[in-house]
């Protein structure tokens, strides 16, 4: 078994302009309490106070916790219970001493704006795929890994929240096999220097793909999945690591009138060209709760966060389409649930689309696939009829998601950018 390299030894490969802790990180914020995830860079004990700005003697702080080598001296601290649509600061210590930051650190809980207002404006950001280069354990030859001044360049665009759309941390062979290599690749990535300000900034939820799962494509068959959900949920405050009736790291939450689908597409994955067994990439189980969740909701847009493609009809790589039989079902019960507003943000193909896909009754499906982060670029190879003319981008690239308008007429502005911030495309989708 590889032990745990510790994390003191990663640092230098960042240089000496290293924060404390890594973080801190805000998960999504709800209308009463919100998570906040920080690591330390060894054994530590650590606490954190928060107060509204606008009553800045009315602190509170949360119990002291003790760190474990186990979680990679990676801790969660829950807070509330908080007052709605009310912005925060906070403060975090360490071994008893205050930490300081080039920023101040802020969260705002969600406005009860449900029977009594319209929608607020928000934003979210988005993309996959981000390989952070370690020479040790990188492939020889060209480093895969480039413009980490991306992060700065996504937090500068001020999201509400940060969608990792899988491919977050990029496994390699020394991880996918113990528990120390799963810890190893998370600390490392996590340790960015450049990505600090990110992680400070905004609220962020994420999903994983293959090279936050284990092997390159790896799928049910996986003997280490246990581990890579464990590690998954101890680096990532998302709401949930699953949902009733789906064991795996499915989750959701909702952002004022949108609600937000995390969907696993690896624990239940059988590639399609297995012949005994039957192709899957969300799995029967998954797949019922989607849709009844889907159902139920009354969000103005619907966005579910999946790894792979899900509308490219072109039986390539992993998209879904290489699963026909459950993209079919997946796509017909949407139809005649006559569900409104649904729009997939998938990741994995390091070019960025907008797929379309029009239904009988005048209702539109959607599938932005955005990416890649820092990992390396391609130019797909198949054609893609349900394209959405001038969007492809083959560079690195980010999005944001803007919404904005009165309540049942509201709209959805998609805005691509370029690894420095500058706007390569946009398309406004309207309220269905």
């Amino acid at each position: 078994m590889q032990k745990l390299v510790p994390l003191a030894l990663l640092l230098p490969a960042f240089g000496l302009a290293q924060p404390t802790i890594n973080g801190p990180m805000a998960g999504p914020p709800d209308l009463m309490e919100t998570t906040i995830w920080m690591q330390c860079h060894g054994p530590c004990t650590a606490n954190i106070t928060y107060w509204p700005v606008a009553e800045p003697g009315k602190t509170v702080t949360t119990k002291l916790q003790t760190s474990d080598a186990d979680r990679a001296h990676a801790m969660d601290f829950r807070l509330g219970p908080l007052v709605p649509g009310t912005n925060y600061n906070y403060s975090v210590s360490v071994d008893g001493t205050r930490i300081t930051f080039a920023d101040t650190l802020t969260f705002r809980t969600q406005t009860l704006w449900k029977h009594r207002t319209d929608p607020p404006p928000f934003k979210l950001a988005l993309g996959s795929c981000t390989y952070i280069n370690e020479p040790a354990y990188d492939r020889p030859g060209r480093s895969y890994g480039d413009s980490y001044g991306v992060f700065d360049a996504i937090a500068a665009k001020d999201p509400d929240v940060m969608l990792w759309l899988g491919d977050n941390v990029y496994l390699r062979e020394p991880d996918w096999g113990s528990w120390s290599g799963f810890l190893h690749r998370y600390t490392h990535t996590r340790s960015t220097t450049e990505m600090q300000r990110l992680l400070r900034s905004t609220s962020h939820a994420a999903i994983w793909d293959d090279h936050d799962f284990g092997p390159n494509d790896g799928d049910a068959s996986f003997v280490g999945a246990k581990m890579a959900r464990e590690a998954f949920d101890i680096f990532w405050p998302n709401p949930t690591n699953g949902v009733p009736g789906v064991e795996g790291t499915t989750s959701m939450f909702s952002y004022y009138d949108a609600d937000i689908f995390l969907m696993d597409d690896r624990t239940f994955r059988v590639p399609g060209e297995n012949k005994t067994s039957e192709p899957a990439m969300l799995g029967s189980e998954q797949v019922e709760w989607l849709i009844r969740a889907l159902k139920y909701s009354d969000a103005s847009f619907k966005l579910v966060a999946i790894g792979s493609q899900v509308l490219n009809p072109a039986a390539v790589y992993e998209n879904m389409s290489t699963i026909p039989k459950e993209r079919d079902e997946l796509l017909r019960r949407i139809e005649e649930e006559g569900i409104k507003g649904v729009v997939f943000l998938t990741g994995d193909r390091h070019f960025t689309e907008l797929s379309a896909l029009k239904l009988k009754d005048g209702r539109t499906i959607y599938d932005l696939t955005t990416s890649p982060i820092t990992s390396g670029p391609y130019a797909p190879k198949e054609t893609n009829a349900l394209r959405v003319e001038g969007t492809l981008v083959d560079q690195r690239n980010f999005g944001t998601l803007e919404f904005s308008g009165a309540k049942g007429a509201r709209t959805m502005l998609i805005r691509v950018f370029d690894n420095t911030g500058e706007q390569l495309w946009e398309r406004a989708i309207p309220q269905e």
